[in-house]
């Protein structure tokens, strides 16, 4: 696919660039005449990303490999966020991996690779760049494996099971009922993956946990599954169970300086790439607020589950996040604010605890009885 406006390549590729800037709603030669190479290039972004999820539609594409600098990157990420989830993807970059790239942008199955000394003709770095990323996506593309969906899929959301454990008690659970659990790992590229499945309606419903990402959103953090978090299965319809699980604290890299509003407050260095601050009330009532009005976008079954006893392991009695007041300050700010489409349960237990993963299979049953959500598959 040609994305270029100016002069064609050496090559005939498979789809000129006027068939790109038409699939933008436009044509190339308003695109060339607009006089701004970021408006052009935005442009031909769109176009070429609606041409790549129709070509996959049709089973004529298996995957995508794109190279590029700066320019080529910025339409290659909008080109990958628009293939599903599972198809094999490789950017190319003189940028690959670069904090000038947003993490909302990046797809969460994107691979990068570094376009080394790629400029002005092959060379021998070039040319092991370009070999190892065409080998890597050929490959990629062969070994892919569709999903099978044998049985109906539920999709949940956790941290490791130092900080959140309801899993253990639950994926067997919902296994003897005859569904497949999935479950994504909440610092920032899994939930992005998460929203994608739930938003295309891949899960008959969702079992959202782990809300540390919206957290994370709010207080400026870079661990952020972006804005949209909280909110692909709701607008989708999809039934979905809540819990405000790891809200009460704030991510950051254990590797750079404490930021400085949360230099006074309690921490845990869970490894040294991620550590959390306990945040403050005040930040808890926002964060509050801010699920509040996603799950006020819900147009299917929502319920809320609110445990009273904690919402996430080292805020026990004795651990480093304890803090009575801010969960305090949090349930009172989310009675408050849940909106009147969502149930709200609420619980005298923590979130770890046995009462609540019951709490959640009580729901999802009670659902599948009501027709709410697909039966599970039968032995």
């Amino acid at each position: 696919m040609d994305v270029g406006v100016l002069a064609p390549g050496r090559c005939t590729p498979d789809i000129r660039n006027d068939a790109v800037a038409e699939a933008a709603g436009t044509a190339l030669e308003a695109v060339r005449d607009c006089g701004d190479e970021n408006r052009a290039m935005t442009v031909m972004a769109r176009g070429a990303s609606v041409l790549a999820a129709q070509l996959h539609a049709a089973g004529r594409i298996d995957g995508m490999l794109a190279l590029g600098g700066t320019m080529g990157t910025d339409l290659a990420l909008d080109v990958a966020e628009a293939l599903p989830l599972g198809v094999p993807k490789l950017v190319l970059s003189t940028i690959a991996y670069s904090h000038l790239i947003p993490p909302e942008r990046v797809a969460p199955d994107l691979i990068m690779a570094l376009w080394a000394g790629g400029l002005y003709g092959l060379n021998s770095l070039c040319r092991s760049s370009l070999a190892q990323a065409a080998g890597a996506v050929v490959g990629a593309c062969r070994g892919a494996e569709v999903p099978r969906r044998e049985r109906p899929l539920v999709g949940m959301t956790s941290l490791g099971t130092s900080g959140l454990r309801y899993m253990r008690r639950l994926k067997p659970a919902l296994e003897a009922r005859g569904y497949e659990l999935a479950v994504f790992h909440t610092t920032g590229m899994g939930g992005r993956a998460f929203e994608s499945i739930a938003a295309q309606r891949g899960f008959v419903a969702v079992m959202d946990f782990s809300l540390q990402e919206v957290a994370n959103h709010v207080a400026g953090s870079c661990v952020t599954a972006g804005p949209d978090r909280l909110l692909g299965a709701g607008r989708a319809g999809v039934p979905q169970i809540v819990a405000p699980g790891a809200v009460d604290m704030v991510d950051f890299q254990a590797w750079q300086a404490v930021p400085a509003r949360y230099a006074d407050r309690p921490q845990h260095a869970h490894n040294r790439l991620i550590a959390s601050a306990s945040t403050a009330p005040e930040m808890r009532r926002e964060v509050a607020r801010g699920i509040g009005r996603r799950l006020g976008a819900a147009t299917g079954p929502t319920c809320l589950l609110l445990p009273l006893g904690g919402i996430e392991e080292w805020d026990r009695p004795g651990q480093p996040l304890h803090d009575p007041e801010g969960l305090a300050a949090f349930v009172d700010e989310m009675r408050a604010c849940a909106p009147a489409n969502v149930r709200l349960v609420e619980l005298d237990a923590h979130i770890n605890d046995d009462v609540f993963a019951d709490a959640a299979m009580a729901v999802f049953d009670a659902w599948v009885s009501d027709g709410l959500i697909a039966a599970g598959a039968r032995p």
